[in-house]
């Protein structure tokens, strides 16, 4: 459903609107920039994520859907949240449909204390806000 935040696809489209390189690589560095913050458990830089209108979508990983980024932040820095060691993203697919929603879908490795490896597919609405391009919505899928 276009311009929706109900999750993203790969939008195939009869018609291509092209994003400018420079929309793309920050669009890459935003994903580059949520494993990091995961990563160094820096939950004070969600802002640099998510804003107030963003939807977080973690049921596959029995976490439930939280709004905005103070949710999103309550949930990360949460006593008995599990994070994995290392977060990876990796083929990154951004998209933009005739209505101007922009979508990203990618791949993500995470390594756990363990050892032991998992991979998900991410599927992204985001948008361009005045701080630099944000989540509006994020949704796992685990690959099992």
């Amino acid at each position: 459903m276009a311009g929706s935040s109900s999750g993203a696809r790969w939008s195939h489209r009869t018609e291509p609107r092209v994003l400018e390189p420079y929309d793309i690589l920050a669009i890459h560095e935003l994903l580059a920039r949520y494993g990091h913050v995961i990563d160094e458990r820096a939950w004070q830089r969600v802002e640099e994520l998510f804003t107030e209108r963003s939807r977080y979508d973690m049921r596959e990983f029995d976490l439930g859907e939280v709004h905005g980024a103070q949710a999103i932040r309550a949930l990360w820095s949460a006593p008995e949240a599990a994070h994995p060691l290392a977060h990876h993203a990796t083929n990154i697919l951004v998209s933009e449909d005739p209505d101007g929603t922009v979508r990203v879908v990618s791949k993500g490795l995470g390594v756990g204390v363990n050892g032991r490896v998992g991979s998900v597919v991410y599927r992204d609405v985001v948008e361009k806000t005045a701080a630099g391009w944000r989540f509006l919505s994020r949704t796992a899928q685990l690959r099992r």
